[in-house]
């Protein structure tokens, strides 16, 4: 009863991806379902294929949605003008909306999802266009910005993933420990690069 009134008429596409966002926060892309989506939002099962003919057009409108909420908390958290600053608010910004939503660049740029969504395409270019001025502002050249920003992007996913199985939290029990630890990297990763640099 409680998720029949969280839905409201004339916003239902919204609705399912915000539940399906939920839901794989909680059970992962996995467990990721049209029709516990429709439970979730209160709507009968067929009503979300008005939206979404497949379960694989429900997840890419929930991957859009995650890059878009992704480029959002980075634009909050990148607010230093020094490089290396924002390159760790950077780590420590993903480390954060990996725990909290169980993905991250993993499920915008899932190779399932490729195929030609220009929705998808222009959301997971975004984060990007956020990203890449900072690792070119260390780097100074296009392909070794992208291997410092896959290097960041690789450590602080683990990070988060590590401390969702239980694996870290024993050493680092809150988020803020964890997204500390891909902080520093990421100091270290921007100091290696302007080093390498010259």
């Amino acid at each position: 009863m409680g998720d029949k009134r969280r839905y409201h008429h004339g916003d239902l596409r919204a609705a399912l991806v915000d539940a399906a966002l939920a839901l794989i926060a909680e059970r992962g892309v996995e467990a990721l379902s049209v029709a516990e989506t429709a439970r979730r939002t209160g709507v009968s099962g067929a009503a979300p294929y008005r939206h979404f003919p497949s379960r694989l057009d429900l997840l890419r409108a929930t991957a859009v949605r995650a890059a878009q909420l992704l480029d959002a908390e980075l634009e909050v958290a990148l607010n230093s003008a020094d490089p290396v600053e924002r390159l760790a608010e950077a780590g420590r910004a993903y480390v954060r909306f990996v725990i909290r939503h169980h993905a991250g660049l993993d499920l915008v740029f899932a190779e399932q999802l490729r195929g030609g969504d220009a929705a998808l395409a222009a959301a997971g270019r975004a984060v990007m266009d956020r990203l890449l001025p900072i690792a070119l502002d260390l780097t100074g050249d296009p392909l070794a910005a992208l291997d410092l920003l896959e290097q960041l992007t690789a450590a602080a996913h683990g990070y988060a993933v590590l401390h969702l199985s239980g694996f870290l939290r024993s050493r680092a029990p809150a988020v803020e420990d964890i997204a500390e630890s891909a902080a520093k990297l990421g100091r270290a990763l921007a100091a290696a690069a302007q080093q390498r640099r010259g």
